[in-house]
């Protein structure tokens, strides 16, 4: 599995995007984020993503 790796300096609307097509093709993903930023930035992606994929009926949980 591909792991997307989220720095301080990470757009979550770009991350979000990403994230979201991992989900469509594989069902699952993981990320990668290491500090306050890179978490800060990959929460924000993941709330964004939710968004995304909403409307094809999945449901995207964070498991740390």
């Amino acid at each position: 599995m591909e792991i997307l790796k989220v720095s301080a300096k990470s757009n979550p609307n770009s991350v979000a995007g990403a994230l979201a097509g991992v989900i469509r093709e594989t069902g699952s993903a993981e990320m990668q984020a290491i500090g306050a930023g890179a978490l800060n930035q990959a929460v924000k992606a993941v709330a964004i993503a939710r968004g995304f994929v909403a409307p094809h009926g999945v449901d995207l949980i964070c498991i740390p």
